[in-house]
């Protein structure tokens, strides 16, 4: 199915707001978050201060929409599991299927900011949750059950642990490949629960 055409003050807008966000973004990383202002994001997206805050209410924001997507993302992955597959697998896999939506060099680099970042760090753990409420949901509508059923609560629950240990570890080594770190806690997970 294609999504229908925007019009030209739609398209506009959304121009305006990927720029303004890729702008932000590249002067974060370069610059640091605390040392940008929003008047420099403002004229390297050649837009006017007011403007800016049409789009975004704060330097935060701007961060945190690079990754708004994420929960949705997740759920269509869980939907597109077989509705027979374990819980845990189900989640496992999903997540395994996005990894290489995920592993670029630029979510490396945002995921490193809001990790050195002490006003992003606290707002990221809000999402967690977020995405954890989400995922639980998604599970539950997969398998048919009620929005509050336990197994796809602590699945979730157990999920978003597990991919917060994965992008610490991903943090700290580069190098290190996160399916593969991810895959091992899933695998110590089923060990323990023997």
């Amino acid at each position: 199915m294609t999504p229908p055409l925007l019009g030209l003050r739609e398209r506009k807008r959304a121009e305006t707001h990927g720029r303004i966000q890729a702008e932000a973004m590249r002067l974060f990383i370069e610059r640091g978050f605390d040392a940008t202002t929003i008047d420099e994001i403002a004229e390297a997206a050649n837009v006017s201060r007011r403007s800016l805050f049409d789009y975004f209410g704060t330097k935060e924001e701007i961060v945190f929409s690079t990754k708004a997507g994420f929960p949705d993302n997740l759920a269509e992955a869980i939907a597109r599991r077989p509705a027979d597959e374990p819980l845990l697998d189900m989640v496992e896999n999903a997540m395994t299927d996005m990894v290489d939506h995920l592993l670029t060099p630029q979510s490396y680099a945002v995921a490193r900011l809001i990790s050195e970042t002490p006003a992003l760090s606290a707002g990221d753990k809000a999402k967690y949750e977020i995405i954890e409420r989400v995922l639980a949901a998604a599970l539950a509508g997969r398998k048919g059950l009620a929005a509050t059923d336990l197994g796809c609560r602590v699945a979730a629950s157990t999920a978003i642990g597990i991919m917060k240990l994965t992008i610490e570890a991903w943090l700290a080594d580069q190098g290190a490949e996160p399916e593969v770190f991810g895959k091992a806690a899933f695998d110590a997970l089923r060990q323990m629960a023997r």
